[in-house]
């Protein structure tokens, strides 16, 4: 169902940014540093990207590194004070108040990239990044969730691709197999909280049964209530019916891409990754809703930034990188190498984007999703984490293992926000 990525645009990218930016581009020779954690696809975009704004700006260099994720805000944390670090990052949108707490990061010029500008033309959770009249940060692309389907499994078992919760779990019954010892080698659906299953729960579940998971602008946790139980006692259920299993191939999106799961839910930066999987057959759909069709769902965000240690020629330089790499055109070439969906409206919501059997369900999940605003997104999934863990080995109550998470979780964001 998947198809291959388009290129010709990259062309008429690169012939765009021209037009835009060699008339302003540095008459002083210049290099800057670019930094982002590896993601194959990722990097794949930006040096695409790169070698177009260079071609565009013969005068500017940019050099681009990359870590492992794992390492990545360590390392930037210590390179950016010390100015041996890069020009402009990429980051998390949900570190943006720590990196500006300790000083890493600078507001972008208003002139360039006004807040009129900003919420007129990019999707409306990107205002998360605006302090005090000034954008500190914007993204090339933006995520959402959505439910991936091995094509071979489900045709294998008869059943059709879900549309509902009770539709996903007999889906998920249906093609989850044995061996001899009763031991699970394919499960109908992944699961797991390290996982994006925290941002399904949070934003997803939570709502779809009712409830809100935070009030005041996500300073007060309120899913220690009925509506949070639902949604845990549902998430549970599924291990306990039998159609998934924690830890399964250690990590969720390894057992889709080894074609042992049915069912799989992640973002859309997933595509990239599944387009080169060989002999992977798999299509992608909405998140199934309610029976009475509610529908929620979580998105996300990586942003770039200009990095404190930038000045002189190298920040003049990062103010045109960083216009280039947020322009409608480096947008439609990250959607085609990444899979992840553009930040503007204007270049998400076109007929052909929209529609598009890949990019479509994500895209059209924007419309009704909420981003979650983490004062510690580490720490608050670890939350959820430990939610789960307390239930399946120590056995625990799910309504004692819920209000222990909640409280757990408003705690650090009453740390955070002083209260």
């Amino acid at each position: 169902m998947h198809r291959p990525f388009r290129t010709a645009l990259a062309a008429l990218a690169t012939s765009a940014a021209a037009l835009s930016a060699a008339g302003s581009a540095s008459a002083q020779e210049v290099t800057i540093e670019y930094w982002q954690y590896f993601f194959e696809a990722r990097v794949n975009a930006m040096e695409e990207l790169i070698a177009g704004f260079e071609a565009a700006n013969p005068n500017i260099n940019v050099e681009m590194t990359h870590f492992p994720y794992a390492d990545y805000r360590t390392r930037t944390a210590v390179a950016v004070p010390s100015g041996e670090g890069p020009d402009v990052v990429q980051l998390f949108y949900g570190w943006l108040n720590d990196y500006i707490d300790e000083g890493l990061i600078q507001p972008l010029p208003t002139d360039t990239f006004s807040p009129e500008m900003v919420e007129a033309e990019f999707f409306p959770m990107v205002g998360a990044m605006e302090r005090d009249g000034a954008y500190y940060a914007l993204p090339t692309a933006v995520r959402s969730l959505a439910l991936f389907y091995n094509e071979r499994i489900l045709e294998g078992a008869g059943v059709e691709v879900p549309t509902t919760l009770d539709e996903l779990v007999a889906a998920a019954e249906a093609t989850t197999e044995r061996d001899g010892a009763g031991n699970i080698t394919q499960v109908g659906l992944t699961t797991g909280m390290t996982a994006q299953d925290h941002h399904w729960f949070r934003e997803v579940l939570i709502r779809q049964m009712g409830g809100e998971p935070y009030l005041d602008d996500y300073r007060t946790v309120n899913y220690d209530t009925e509506e949070g139980r639902a949604a845990l006692d549902f998430y549970l259920g599924l291990e306990e019916q039998g159609v998934t299993q924690s830890g399964f191939m250690d990590e969720p999106q390894a057992a889709f891409r080894g074609g042992r799961a049915a069912f799989h839910i992640d973002g859309s930066f997933r595509i990239g990754a599944l387009n080169g999987e060989r002999g992977l057959q798999w299509g992608v759909t909405e998140l199934p809703a309610t029976n009475d069709g509610t529908q929620s769902n979580y998105s996300s965000y990586w942003v770039n930034a200009i990095t404190s240690s930038a000045e002189g020629p190298e920040y003049d330089a990062a103010v045109l990188f960083m216009e280039y790499i947020t322009s409608p055109e480096a947008m439609q070439i990250w959607l085609d190498t990444v899979g992840e969906l553009p930040a503007r409206v204007e270049v998400g919501m076109t007929e052909e984007n929209a529609n598009d059997e890949v990019f479509g369900p994500f895209i059209r999940g924007l419309e009704y999703a909420n981003t979650t605003f983490f004062a510690d997104e580490s720490a608050q999934r670890q939350v959820l984490v430990d939610m789960i863990e307390r239930v399946q080995l120590q056995d625990m109550d799910p309504g004692e293992s819920l209000s222990i998470a909640a409280e757990a979780e408003q705690t650090i964001l009453d740390d955070y926000f002083g209260e």
